[in-house]
């Protein structure tokens, strides 16, 4: 039993499909190879589209999951997402990638309304795709088996997101760390602190995924966590405070982030205020915008589920016309 076993393990990895998945990962390697070299070695004379910082984690966990996903999407034609939703998944994606992964993050790192269009996109943008494409099951279907039994049986992934998903604290978080890397001391010390930068932007995505996925969830209440109303509620009372420490950070007649003219600007002809008061609009304007559009598709999805409600009611009324009074079925249990 145990040659047997061993056998079909060997020849299992010999199947076209696990050759091509073998291939796809031993690429996605070596361009992580070659990437993290190159950005040691010869930075300056990359492309824009190439990575300027290389992060391992961020590089490996962008292409696995276009890979995963691509892979969910080829084994699931029966639950295949609509092309609007492979569409904002994908957007989504490679938005937070080059704010992230390109030369993009040098300008994030040398101008403030650079660094708040990054975080913008981190926190509000690229999430709110990715929640509307709703990937879970796209995503795990794509993943290999082991590691698709860890993710749908981890009782610690599970219950950690549960805590986190709580609509107050929900809420609180994602407010609470877009405002906290914004506070002055703070800010200034994660910029120069390479990992501290890197805690920054991971706990921003992680934070704007957590909340847009609860915000959007297309599903009525159960299975999702919040009902359409506190859904609609929290896109509603995420948008308030951003937009009075974006009118705080715009009409600050002080420099507030330092930082900038320590490392060096990128357009010297910006001065701190200018750049400042741009970056003070960017996390006034674009977030409330994202909050309205928010409750706006809570709306739509309300409006979805009542329609498949009354449908379902309506079949059900039909159905119970065709019935005799006595229904045998429900005591006999036949």
């Amino acid at each position: 039993m145990i040659l047997n076993s061993t056998a079909s393990r060997f020849l299992h990895l010999f199947h076209p499909i696990e050759r091509a998945a073998a291939a796809v990962y031993a690429t996605i390697l070596a361009a992580s190879l070659l990437f993290w070299w190159l950005c040691n070695a010869h930075v300056a004379i990359l492309p824009f589209w190439t990575p300027w910082d290389f992060s391992w984690i961020e590089f490996l966990a962008a292409w696995l999951t276009v890979y995963w996903y691509i892979r969910g999407l080829v084994r699931g034609q029966v639950e295949r997402p609509s092309a609007a939703r492979q569409l904002a998944f994908f957007v989504g994606l490679i938005s937070i990638y080059v704010v992230v992964e390109t030369h993009f993050e040098y300008l994030a790192e040398h101008q403030f309304f650079y660094n708040r269009i990054q975080h913008v996109v981190l926190h509000h943008f690229g999430p709110v795709l990715i929640a509307l494409a709703w990937p879970g099951k796209t995503l795990l279907r794509g993943m290999p088996i082991r590691l698709r039994r860890i993710a749908a049986s981890s009782v610690v992934l599970t219950s950690a997101i549960h805590v986190l998903q709580q609509p107050v604290l929900a809420a609180i978080l994602f407010s609470g760390s877009f405002f906290f890397w914004l506070i002055p001391a703070v800010h200034f010390r994660a910029m120069i602190n390479p990992v501290l930068y890197a805690v920054m932007n991971w706990t921003m995505l992680a934070e704007g995924i957590l909340f847009w996925c609860l915000v959007l969830d297309p599903r009525p209440s159960p299975p999702a966590r919040a009902s359409f109303a506190t859904r609609a509620l929290l896109a509603l009372a995420v948008m308030f405070p951003q937009i009075i420490f974006g009118a705080i950070i715009t009409f600050s007649s002080r420099d507030l982030y330092t930082f900038y003219d320590v490392c060096g600007r990128i357009y010297p002809g910006i001065g701190a205020h200018v750049d400042q008061m741009i970056g003070g609009l960017i996390v006034w304007i674009p977030p409330a915008m994202m909050s309205v559009a928010a409750i706006l598709l809570v709306l739509h999805a309300l409006f979805k589920a009542e329609q498949q409600n009354q449908s379902t009611g309506a079949k059900d009324e039909s159905n119970n016309v065709s019935r005799p009074v006595v229904d045998a079925s429900r005591w006999t249990g036949l």
